[in-house]
């Protein structure tokens, strides 16, 4: 174990990374997937679970947490690790992408956005500072700058004005961060699919300085193909030696696409969602369980996975405890599709390893184009 924040790069193939992110609560194999723990929890998930399906960190949600239960609650009951009963590193996101999509009766201004709150209508001001406070409450070892993310499509001068005012708030975040020996601040570029914005964002957050950075503003509406033709370029203004995070991706090839673009970190809440509605990821493809199709097949999801879903259980049944609204059903899927995701990210920190991720990207698209099994 160490007592500071560092992060080891490996080894590299083409622009694909494999290393370690080192924390003083454990490393962080990359490339890395993070599932989504928004209410400080991953839906339909025991902690120990997340563990099992090979998850090294977790993401928690600064918005949601800061009006339930409350950051400063968190903090009197030994901060978000003890409370979730989660002992490996999370990071949290700043709040502000919430704010922006969630939140009711919004005003920006450059000290930062009042709102109310979606959950019971009271009144919050979230800035770069508050922001910070809030993070260092919930104890999470890597925190998320502030910033402000508009949504794509939007026009340049919309993108332009938000990217400046996300760095004026990425200094301040800085400043408030302080300083804090084994935790880690990451700065969050922006500045939509503007190449010369991306450059000037990216420019400034490496003035100011953080232990990692983030490509932000994307996987918000402008499709797969504007995002890597984005990620073609931004990834490579970021420092070669620091975490580089995209953030809230995603589908099984967006991250297999973003990590070949020279991304370490994703998060995004699919594979938990889609576990909930009935949707298991496979190397197959998307498996519907709620198909009538399913209902005498005695086959498991996928006969080449180890996951107690694959292992102890038929389509049939996944199909009928779904139909049937048991709780067992998005346990059981939720926790397939993470460990899913898990085997990607494993399988591509190998291949990166061993040189072949250009043979293990033909394979991965390859059997996804085969489609699901026929139905019996």
């Amino acid at each position: 174990m160490t007592d500071r924040f560092s992060f080891d790069l490996h080894v590299t193939d083409g622009a694909a990374r494999t290393g370690v992110i080192h924390t003083p609560r454990g490393d962080i194999r990359t490339p890395a997937f993070m599932p989504v723990g928004t209410a400080a929890t991953v839906k339909a998930m025991l902690p120990d679970s997340v563990a099992a399906t090979g998850a090294d960190v977790l993401l928690g949600n600064t918005y949601h947490l800061m009006l339930r239960p409350t950051a400063e609650r968190i903090d009197r009951l030994g901060g978000l690790h003890g409370f979730m009963n989660w002992n490996k590193p999370i990071l949290t996101d700043s709040g502000g992408f919430q704010v922006m999509s969630l939140a009711e009766l919004r005003k920006l201004t450059e000290d930062g956005v009042t709102f109310r709150s979606h959950v019971d209508g009271s009144r919050h001001h979230l800035s770069p500072e508050r922001s910070m406070e809030i993070q260092r409450l919930l104890g999470s070892d890597i925190v998320m700058a502030f910033d402000e993310c508009p949504a794509l499509p939007a026009d340049r001068t919309r993108i332009e004005d938000s990217m400046r005012l996300s760095m004026r708030w990425a200094a301040r975040s800085r400043a408030a961060f302080g300083d804090r020996p084994g935790y880690a601040l990451f700065g969050i570029q922006q500045g939509g699919l503007e190449r010369d914005l991306r450059a000037e964002s990216a420019k400034a957050l490496i003035d100011i300085g953080f232990e990692g950075y983030a490509v932000g503003g994307l996987a918000v509406g402008e499709g797969q193909e504007a995002m890597f033709g984005c990620l073609d370029y931004a990834t490579d203004m970021l420092p070669v030696d620091k975490p580089r995070y995209l953030m809230g991706v995603g589908k099984p090839d967006d991250i297999v696409g973003a990590v070949k673009r020279g991304i370490d970190m994703m998060d995004c809440v699919l594979p938990s969602r889609s576990g909930r509605t009935g949707q298991a990821f496979t190397r197959y493809g998307v498996v519907n369980i709620k198909n009538a199709r399913h209902q005498d097949d005695p086959r498991p999801l996928d006969e080449g996975c180890n996951c107690p879903a694959c292992t102890g259980y038929s389509r049939a049944y996944l199909h009928h405890v779904f139909r049937a609204k048991e709780m067992i059903s998005g346990m059981l899927l939720t926790w397939h599709n993470l460990h899913y995701f898990q085997v990607i990210m494993q399988e591509m920190r190998t291949a990166i390893a061993a040189g072949t991720f250009a043979e293990w990207e033909a394979g991965f698209h390859a059997g996804r184009a085969q489609g699901d099994i026929d139905p019996l």
